[in-house]
C-alpha cells in the first residue's frame, strides 16, 4: 500500500506564489512516476505536472513556464512550485503516484486563486 499526503494549498492572490509537498509512504524512487493533477469544480481532473524515476518531466500546457515539479529522494516528498498562478488554477490539487501496475491518490488540498 501506498499513503500520499499533500500539502501547501491555500488562497493566492493572481500573480503570487504557492508550494505544494507531497509526502509518500515509500521512497519516492520506487514509483514509476509521481506527480500532480486537479480538478476544479464542474470539470475532470486532469494532469497537471509529473516526474518519472529516469527524471522526464511532462507538465500540462496551461502551467508550463509557471509551474515546476521536482523531487527530494531523502525526505521522500514530491513537490509543485506554482508561479504567476491565475484564477483558473483554482482547483483541489491531488498527488498521484504509480508503483507496480496501482495508481495511488492523495486525499487532495484545495489552492484558490483570487483577489
Amino acid at each position: 500500500q501506498v499513503q500520499l499526503v499533500e500539502s501547501g494549498g491555500g488562497l493566492v492572490q493572481p500573480g503570487g506564489s504557492l508550494r505544494l509537498s507531497c509526502a509518500a509512504s515509500r521512497a519516492i524512487f520506487s514509483f514509476v512516476a509521481v506527480g500532480w493533477y486537479r480538478q476544479a469544480p464542474g470539470k475532470q481532473r486532469e494532469l497537471v505536472a509529473t516526474i518519472t524515476r529516469v527524471d522526464s518531466t511532462n507538465y500540462a500546457a496551461s502551467v508550463k513556464g509557471r509551474f515546476t515539479i521536482s523531487r527530494d529522494s531523502a525526505e521522500n516528498t514530491v513537490s509543485l512550485l506554482m508561479n504567476s498562478l491565475k484564477p483558473e488554477d483554482t482547483a483541489v490539487y491531488y498527488c498521484y503516484a504509480h508503483y507496480f501496475v496501482s495508481d495511488y491518490w492523495g486525499q487532495g488540498t484545495q489552492v484558490t486563486v483570487s483577489s
